[in-house]
């Protein structure tokens, strides 16, 4: 293999292992989301096919747990807000 198709590789494995998303994998890795993305949903599935159908495997519970990860992320943005006097002020 060339460092290309170690790159691939090296994504598709953390993202199996850590059970991480493209965003994570790309950040832990340094690599553009975009990159990432395409590597493993395209240019792993000549490469390596076992290693894309387990990639494959985590991507589809990331795609349907993201209505979560979302509604956790707006949670935790307006957490620190409170309801006062009908106001909505931060908290200190």
């Amino acid at each position: 293999m060339n460092w290309y198709e170690d790159r691939i590789c090296e994504e598709a494995a953390y993202i199996v292992d850590h059970k991480a998303t493209v965003r994570e994998a790309a950040k832990a890795l340094c690599i553009g989301k975009s990159t990432v993305h395409k590597d493993v949903t395209e240019r792993l599935k000549t490469i390596n096919p076992g290693l894309y159908r387990s990639v494959r495997d985590v991507l589809n519970i990331n795609k349907a747990e993201r209505h979560l990860r979302g509604g956790k992320a707006t949670h935790d943005k307006y957490a620190h807000l409170r309801q006062c006097d009908g106001e909505v002020t931060a908290e200190r």
